[in-house]
């Protein structure tokens, strides 16, 4: 039994006695005893006494939910305390949705939910993913006149977005009755997370406009949106409001500025901010490793990640961002032997599983090189169903390279591509230029008649140009810009500027 001074314990009732216990319980098999004696008392019917047994077994680090799920079930009367306790529990653990079949038991032995029940609920849905039983929760809350509450709504809004449905995430935004900065941030996390980016950064004004300031979670939102558009004046702007407002740099701050910065391309002022922090963490390494090469930068951006590795004493170790940047980095230098080399040590070394986008780019690093018949060995062995966009990514390879490609290669990855995605354009636009590069002119005239007759066209390209703190962006053949002719100019002034210049 668990052994305490007696002058502690001797003039508390019996009750609070099993209460002291439990507040100095560090394990199960300490709980088991403790729990005997409460049977012993006569007080395993005590509903505060449960709440606390179900409380040690839910969210203790010694806990074990299948004993709390025992315990709640086989009791009398369990409070709603006691299911409440259990649903965060499940909420936190492993198997998330074990909370909603807890909640059915609870509604079948007729305990009463309340607004404690319905966050932690939800959020058992949204780390699973599950949109029906998360859409009948919201059912059950609304029932339950539990829905405008401000806690049950901010966790609806970052289910739904989680689910990726963002109208209904908005529509539960809109008709909150009552909202907090969580709130804002909840609804712009759920439009950046599913990018609608400028959504997402209408929201952020919107709560600026309504009087809230915005918190340093508000700050990167805006920052991940900005990088994702190329936004760079507006990143710049937030970064201006970072100082102006004294927000300390914090490591998700800095991060997030590095990513932006990196992103749209402003690499000096990426490497001010990542150089000028204090702490760092592995996602900041890889956004500056990432940022560097992706815009060519290869040699930079291998050096940085050795610095990395040096630095930090093995502290920290990469992740699949950061073999991304590096990947990255051997693919546009031409470096074939050491992306293979570090491909090998991702998994290997650090024990990263590669993700289709690591194949995607050794089969690019390959693929630039002229290494065709490696390339589709490489996918072949891959321990996953490759996606259209790795076999694509060979597939142009062998356009560029198809004077090298004695195998066939070209061939076989076209039947392939063209079985998965028959209706791509862009796919049959690759497919047309091949032939037309060999002289194949009849075979490239009956691809183009397909796609002509199949109404299929190749996605336009896409530019954008930040003018005047304004992003701007022109399709190939559509140009819906009111003020086309003023960017127009200042293209133009901008050639007359690097004519004189050279």
């Amino acid at each position: 039994m668990v052994c305490l001074p007696t002058l502690k314990t001797q003039f508390l009732s019996k009750k609070h006695q099993c209460l002291f216990l439990l507040n100095l319980c560090g394990s199960m098999e300490q709980l088991h005893q403790i729990q005997a004696q409460i049977h012993l008392s006569g007080l395993y019917q005590d509903t505060h006494t449960l709440s606390e047994l179900v409380y040690f077994c839910s969210l203790s680090p010694s806990k074990n939910l299948r004993h709390a799920r025992a315990l709640v079930h086989h009791a009398a009367t369990p409070s709603p305390i006691s299911w409440n306790i259990l649903i965060r529990g499940y909420a936190a653990s492993d198997s998330p949705l074990e909370a909603f079949w807890v909640f059915q038991k609870m509604r079948e032995r007729g305990a009463m939910p309340n607004k404690l029940t319905f966050p932690f609920l939800i959020k058992s849905c949204a780390a699973a993913t599950a949109l029906g039983e998360g859409k009948q929760v919201h059912a059950d809350a609304f029932k339950c006149g539990l829905d405008s509450d401000v806690y049950v709504g901010n966790n609806l809004i970052n289910f739904y977005g989680c689910c990726k449905r963002i109208v209904d995430a908005r529509k539960v935004f809109d008709e909150m009755p009552e909202r907090t900065v969580v709130s804002w941030n909840s609804v712009i996390t759920a439009c950046v997370e599913s990018l609608w980016l400028d959504e997402g950064i209408e929201y952020f004004f919107r709560m600026w406009g309504c009087g809230f300031e915005p918190d340093e979670t508000s700050m990167v939102l805006l920052l991940s949106a900005c990088a994702e558009l190329g936004y760079l004046s507006l990143g710049r702007w937030a970064h201006s409001q970072l100082v102006l407002r004294g927000m300390v740099l914090s490591v998700q701050l800095g991060t997030a500025l590095v990513d932006m910065y990196g992103k749209s391309g402003a690499l000096g002022y990426a490497r001010f901010v990542f150089e000028r922090m204090e702490k760092r963490n592995v996602w900041t390494w890889s956004a500056m490793i990432l940022g560097l090469a992706q815009h060519g930068f290869a040699e930079e951006a291998l050096a940085l990640f050795a610095m990395m590795s040096i630095n930090n004493n093995h502290d920290i170790c990469p992740n699949y961002v950061t073999y991304l940047g590096v990947l990255c980095a051997c693919s546009h230098a031409g470096m074939v032997d050491e992306g293979c080399q570090y491909f090998h040590d991702m998994e290997c070394v650090h024990g990263i599983k590669p993700l289709m986008m690591h194949y995607g780019v050794m089969v690019d690093v390959l693929g630039r090189a002229g290494r065709l018949e490696e390339a589709y060995w490489f996918i072949q062995m891959m321990p996953i169903e490759p996606d259209p966009v790795v076999w694509r990514t060979l597939l142009s390879a062998c356009a560029i390279h198809d004077v090298h490609d004695h195998a066939g290669i070209g061939e076989r990855v076209r039947k392939r591509l063209l079985r998965m995605e028959p209706r791509r354009g862009g796919n049959l636009v690759i497919v047309a230029n091949m032939y037309a590069e060999v002289g194949m002119w009849e075979k490239a005239t009956n691809v183009r008649r397909v796609m002509r007759n199949g109404g299929m066209k190749k996605l336009a390209g896409e530019s954008c140009v930040d003018l005047g703190g304004s992003m701007h962006r022109f399709f190939a053949g559509y140009d819906p810009c009111p003020d086309l002719m003023s960017v127009y100019h200042l293209l133009d002034g901008l050639n007359l500027h690097l004519k004189m210049v050279n």
